[in-house]
């Protein structure tokens, strides 16, 4: 069973993890720190940013992880920590150690992560004071935590779903945030991936690495990478079961695979300004890699996002895309084009009798699904975006907090 939660479900976390979130007085209204506390230490693997301009929380966790005895990640969010020199260091430092000390735990068992306005000096003082209050807040449920962690976004991004495995059953909670700056490199957004199993480190950091490969590395918002991307992926054994078999692996990587592709949709479906989820696949490649790129550019697209937005099918600035992606004309031959299941271009030329106004009215649907298939391969891929409207201008000419 999986449950997506976007604001409205009370998601569970799996078996010895506690969450919470407050306003410690950095926003003015809005949750802006948030934990998650393991009862035993856990394994845990990350994924971050590739942009060289690396956020302090992004450069610590890099240096700790993979690591087996993790206790806690704290989370502040409307600062970002970022391109803030020595301070930072040692502010995102002071942060890890003031969990420490609560916890009465060692300081390199406190993971670390800031989502914000980068170049702001993390407001340190009133994080460390609101430590305390943070973990009186700890609950069974995502949702403090989730809310916590949003700066642009609309609406939290949880998921829950347990899994029956060789040992019995297992519980994984995917919660993360994003919403502007998505253009993945490696996660785009703050990923935590929960469960009560016991991992592996190697267990651990193949299934992190595939699932982000089919997930939040195939979302585009705007095209633009963050300073402080990372997902995690936090496994406590509190239940006691392990992956014994191959079958145990894959089905708990496939769990782990749905999860995150529930929460790129999400993060593309609340893009900044946007109205409209949009879903590229390519298949019939003989070029996973290929099949990927064309994919994700698709999605990044300003004129297909804005003709989108605007219900335009003007399919031509698809095949214009195609051409600049790597794709030879005498491949392009065998290209099909379609959106919203009416076919667009067949055999190197536009299909007879298109009705424009079918196509016209079907772009008036919240899902915008587009399909070329060339007809050469196996390989596939799929991507998802969002449209682009005047509110994303707005949004970003006005963020500040």
């Amino acid at each position: 069973m999986t449950i997506p939660g976007a604001g409205i479900f009370r998601t569970r976390l799996p078996n010895g993890f506690r969450a919470g979130g407050i306003n410690c007085g950095v926003r003015r209204y809005r949750p802006d720190l948030g934990i998650i506390v393991s009862d035993k230490p856990c394994t845990v693997t990350g994924v971050f940013t590739q942009n060289a301009c690396k956020a302090a929380p992004v450069n610590y966790c890099q240096s700790l992880l993979p690591a087996t005895d993790i206790k806690a990640i704290i989370t502040n969010s409307g600062q970002a920590n970022a391109a803030t020199g020595l301070s930072g260091v040692m502010h995102n430092q002071k942060m890890a150690d003031a969990v420490a000390e609560t916890l009465s735990c060692n300081s390199k068992q406190v993971l670390t992560a800031s989502t914000g306005v980068i170049g702001e000096p993390l407001a340190i003082i009133k994080i460390v004071q609101g430590i305390p209050e943070l973990l009186r807040s700890l609950t069974t449920i995502a949702e403090k935590f989730a809310l916590s962690i949003l700066t642009t976004d609309l609406v939290p991004k949880t998921v829950h779903k347990e899994l029956m495995l060789s040992g019995g059953k297992i519980t994984i909670t995917g919660i993360c945030k994003g919403s502007g700056m998505i253009h993945p490199n490696m996660a785009t957004m703050l990923g935590y991936l929960l469960t009560d199993v016991q991992l592996t480190v190697k267990q651990s950091e193949a299934t992190l690495k595939k699932a982000c490969a089919k997930s939040f590395n195939m979302i585009s918002v705007d095209g633009e990478t963050s300073t402080n991307d990372c997902v995690f992926l936090m496994s406590n054994g509190m239940n006691g079961i392990q992956l014994i078999n191959e079958e145990d692996e894959q089905q708990f990587y496939q769990a782990v695979e749905e999860i995150a592709v529930i929460l790129a949709k999400s993060i593309a479906r609340d893009g900044e300004g946007a109205s409209k989820l949009i879903e590229v696949k390519v298949s019939g490649l003989e070029d996973e890699t290929l099949a990927k790129k064309i994919a994700r550019n698709l999605t990044t697209s300003p004129l297909i996002k804005t003709a989108i937005y605007g219900h335009s099918p003007n399919w031509g600035r698809i095949l214009a895309r195609l051409g600049n992606e790597g794709l030879s004309a005498e491949l392009l031959q065998y290209c099909d084009i379609s959106m919203q299941g009416v076919k667009l271009f067949s055999q190197g030329e536009m299909v007879s009798h298109l009705n424009l106004h079918e196509l016209e009215s079907n772009m008036k649907e919240d899902t915008i699904f587009i399909h070329i298939e060339c007809s050469v391969g196996s390989h596939s891929a799929t991507a998802w975006g969002c449209d682009l409207s005047e509110k994303y201008i707005k949004i970003n000419a006005e963020y500040l907090s």
